[in-house]
C-alpha cells in the first residue's frame, strides 16, 4: 500500500520538475528571442549611406548577452538548490513518517496486550466472585 503510493508521489513529483523545467526553458528561450528582436539592427551590416556598427554597439551586445546568461545560470543554480533541499526535505519526511508508523504499530500492540490482560484479570475476578457466592450459598 505505501510502496504504491510511494510511487504514485514519485511520478508526481517528477511530472511537476519536468514541467517546471520546461517553463524555464520556454522562458528563457523568449528572453532570448526578446533580445534578439530588441538588438537585431546593431547586428545588421551597414546599408550604403547607413553608418558602419560601431564597437560601443557591439561591447552592449556582448554585455546584454553575458548578463542574460549570467542572470539564466544564477537562476538555475538557485533552482537546483532548491530541488536538492527539498529532496532531503522528502527523504527526512520519509523517515519520519515510517518512524512514526513504527511508534503507532507499537503503541496497538501494547494497547492490544493490555486489553488481554484486563480481560483476563476480569474474567479471574468474575470465576472467584461465582466461587464466593457459592461458597456463601452453601
Amino acid at each position: 500500500m505505501n510502496a504504491g503510493r510511494s510511487e504514485k508521489i514519485e511520478s508526481t513529483e517528477t511530472e511537476v520538475a519536468d514541467s517546471s523545467l520546461a517553463a524555464v526553458t520556454e522562458v528563457e528561450a523568449g528572453i532570448r528571442d526578446f533580445v534578439r528582436n530588441d538588438i537585431a539592427y546593431l547586428r545588421r551590416p551597414a546599408a550604403g549611406n547607413e553608418p558602419a556598427l560601431d564597437s560601443n554597439a557591439e561591447a552592449t551586445v556582448t554585455n546584454v548577452n553575458s548578463l542574460i546568461q549570467r542572470v539564466a545560470g544564477t537562476s538555475l543554480a538557485e533552482i537546483e538548490n532548491l530541488i536538492s533541499e527539498l529532496e532531503s526535505l522528502r527523504d527526512l519526511l520519509h523517515a519520519e513518517g515510517q518512524r512514526v508508523q513504527r511508534e503507532i504499530s507499537g503503541y496497538a500492540q501494547l494497547s492490544q496486550a493490555a486489553m488481554k490482560s484486563t480481560r483476563m484479570i476480569a474474567d479471574n475476578v468474575a470465576q472467584w466472585k461465582r466461587a464466593a457466592d457459592g461458597l456463601r450459598n452453601s
